[in-house]
């Protein structure tokens, strides 16, 4: 578990590192770029989803068929506040566009998801007083 915080937190600096040496026209523009933001998103939301369903089931916080239902159990029971589950579930639908592709993404929006570093830094620190 600690393995997996230590891979979301070099990807926040990773993701950092992408928004602060590529604009967005840069990212457009070039595909291995783009491929870069596209895998971190992906890799970061899927990290926090693992260990969200794991803390889920380990600590019998409810039952979760969904990654979603993951989410709201460590909601409900006070493991991460109320404003970074909504986040957090939003950004697993972000996730299943991305592996999923139901439909074409728009960089500029999926630039716009850099944000969620923020998240990601939020939830290791609330997920860190439980473990």
């Amino acid at each position: 578990m600690l393995q997996r915080l230590e891979n979301l937190e070099e990807n926040i600096v990773n993701l950092n590192n992408l928004s602060k040496k590529f604009a967005i026209e840069d990212i457009r523009n070039n595909k291995l770029d783009e491929w870069s933001l596209r895998y971190g998103l992906f890799e970061s939301i899927q990290i926090t989803i693992d260990i969200s369903c794991h803390i889920s089931s380990k600590y019998n916080l409810g039952s979760a068929k969904t990654y979603t239902q993951c989410i709201e159990n460590l909601e409900k029971q006070k493991y991460i506040d109320k404003n970074l589950a909504k986040n957090l579930i939003s950004a697993i639908g972000l996730r299943n566009l991305l592996i999923h592709e139901y439909v074409k993404i728009d960089i500029d929006q999926l630039y716009s998801f850099l944000k969620l570093t923020d998240d990601f830094r939020c939830f290791i620190r609330e997920i860190k007083e439980y473990l």
